[in-house]
């Protein structure tokens, strides 16, 4: 396939959620697994809602996830500008085409008076809707409702008694009856077109040829269709991803996790997880692997694939691929990741220095296996800042208080303190010989030690764990723990 340009265009009303990087994500997996163009355009018209805070927020997210665009806000293009609000005169012309050519019009109708139609029509069991009552005004009327004040919006004539037909690209035939949509409007009094006629304009003027977004926008695009038809526009190809669902089968909300990318970074989550997780919400790949890079996913990504049932958000799933992205990222990087956890916990100052550098990436080695995300390192990690330790529960109490304690933690404090350095190879040597030694068998050695060291029954490696801590602290530890 060539040619093939699709775009992804949200409005700068907050940050970007977990559905709108999903549907950014299919439109640059589609674009780069076809060769195509990727445009990142702005939509806000919302005035009162959007700001470039929001704008930055979404575009920052969308670089850490790794999604660049080959045109659009920041990158440029043929097609510019790529924010509504600069494109005004380019949705005015084509308003005032359609008015002119009487495939829209005026509307002089005020709130309260459509309002009152809507009750009108629910009290007699009839559908809410616009009526058209300025479909066919004179212009002794308009003059006359303009003299009074009034600013019309305009509104979309819908031809009567027909029939939209989409052919989607994931759902198949949808078919829309017109007497069920209504003369929309698509200019507000404002003149500020609305989204139904903005983005049919700005599709048509940057040769989108694939729409690819979320299934709640299917309702609008039988009037998308109509505008398309009406300015004798050739249609691109509509496919609309499944909702995204919580656990219960509802809406996805705050309850079901964080909604936003910017929270997921916040927390600890790596960009490839989260990318990994959202391909699969809805699409699925040939072989039964679920653990892709994003280059992997491209190489085998197709809208047949998409699946048209509802994709349920798993918390639980996402918290095992990003477990599985730690363990296999470089230490180096989740360190640098983690120094802002251990501040903001007080563990360490916000200047570093290069020796205590090397000793947290010992500490971030030795837990990185238990962690789902880099904000959970605090839990792990304060048996290493503190100056000693307590039991944690009364299990660990009973392990301390059985009778070969005192020998085993003195044995190992005298090998510690003969050994030539503090390594893990080093301890873990020690440790295997010292049930050997004493008699026992593992289980009566190593867990006295640990809650002994740790303060805790489970946990890291105890070799990696008295590497990371050193001679001193393990010492006053297992000193402690024979009082």
């Amino acid at each position: 396939m060539s040619g093939v340009r699709v775009r992804f265009a949200p409005s700068p009303t907050g940050p970007l959620h977990i559905g709108g990087a999903r549907s950014a994500l299919f439109n640059w997996l589609f674009a780069r697994r076809n060769g195509g163009t990727f445009i990142v355009r702005i939509e806000d018209t919302d005035l009162e809602r959007s700001s470039r805070e929001s704008e930055q927020n979404i575009l920052s997210s969308l670089r850490w996830l790794g999604l660049d665009w080959d045109e659009g806000v920041e990158a440029g293009g043929p097609c510019g500008p790529y924010r509504q609000t600069d494109r005004l005169e380019l949705y005015r012309g084509y308003a005032r085409q359609l008015t002119e050519a009487g495939l829209a019009y005026r509307c002089y109708c005020s709130e309260e008076e459509l309002a009152r139609e809507r009750e009108r029509l629910m009290a007699g069991g009839e559908l809410p809707g616009y009526t058209g009552k300025c479909r066919d005004l004179c212009d002794a009327d308009r003059a006359r409702l303009e003299s009074q004040g009034r600013k019309p919006v305009i509104r979309f004539r819908v031809p009567e008694g027909k029939a939209v037909v989409i052919n989607d690209l994931v759902r198949g035939e949808v078919s829309f009856e017109c007497s069920g949509i209504g003369d929309f409007i698509i200019v507000k009094s404002d003149g500020i077109p609305t989204y139904n006629f903005a983005v049919v304009v700005d599709d048509r003027s940057m040769d989108i040829t694939h729409v690819i977004r979320a299934e709640e926008h299917l309702s609008n695009t039988p009037r998308q269709v109509l505008i398309y038809r009406a300015l004798n526009w050739p249609l691109p190809e509509f496919a609309h991803v499944s909702l995204i669902l919580g656990k219960d089968r509802s809406k996805m909300s705050k309850r079901h996790g964080a909604t936003s990318i910017q929270q997921y970074m916040e927390m600890g989550y790596l960009p490839e997880a989260l990318v990994n997780f959202l391909a699969l919400l809805g699409w699925s790949p040939e072989g039964e692997e679920e653990i892709m890079t994003l280059d992997e996913i491209k190489d085998q990504f197709s809208l047949d694939r998409v699946a048209k049932n509802p994709a349920v958000f798993d918390l639980d799933k996402l918290n095992w691929l990003n477990g599985h992205y730690i363990r296999q990222a470089p230490t180096e990087r989740l360190t640098d990741m983690a120094i802002p956890y251990l501040e903001q916990k007080g563990y360490i100052a916000r200047d570093v220095s290069a020796d205590q550098y090397r000793w947290l990436q010992t500490v971030v080695a030795t837990v990185k296996n238990y962690l789902s995300n880099l904000s959970e390192i605090t839990g792990y990690v304060e048996m290493f800042f503190a100056d000693t330790v307590e039991p944690e529960n009364e299990e660990a109490i009973a392990i301390l208080a059985q009778e070969q304690v005192p020998a085993v933690l003195n044995l190992f404090r005298e090998k510690l303190e003969e050994a030539p350095e503090i390594s893990e190879e080093i301890v873990k040597n020690i440790l295997k010989g010292l049930g050997r030694e004493l008699g026992l068998n593992g289980k009566k050695v190593f867990m006295p030690l640990r809650v002994a060291i740790t303060g805790r029954v489970r946990g890291p490696e105890l070799h990696q764990v008295v590497a990371a801590l050193g001679l001193e602290k393990t010492v006053k530890r297992l000193e402690k723990g024979m009082l």
